[in-house]
């Protein structure tokens, strides 16, 4: 008797871990199929340092709109602030 019911019980597990095992392999064929698709559309696509270089030329070559073109500083007097100290000793500030 136990060895009726035990082979129902294996057979249940079986058909249980062979849908588990048919849904792992349909996963990973999908999976599979996903990466070769994209693999292609990579194959497919122009050079990236190509497309780096033509844009880095077409923005260099334009000046920034947002910035003003100015030839020198718009104040003189604001070159002493970015100039280092002008005495020999050097910059006697401390930063507590």
């Amino acid at each position: 008797m136990q060895s009726v019911s035990s082979e129902q019980g294996r057979s249940a597990a079986d058909t249980r871990g062979k849908h588990r095992i048919s849904a792992e392999l349909k996963r990973l064929e999908q999976e599979a199929r996903f990466l070769e698709e994209e693999l292609e559309q990579l194959e497919k696509m122009e050079k990236a340092s190509a497309s780096c270089k033509e844009m880095l030329s077409k923005v260099e070559t334009r000046p920034d709109p947002l910035l003003p073109a100015t030839n020198g500083p718009l104040n003189p007097s604001w070159d002493r602030w970015f100039e280092g100290p002008q005495e020999k000793s050097g910059c006697r500030c401390w930063i507590l």
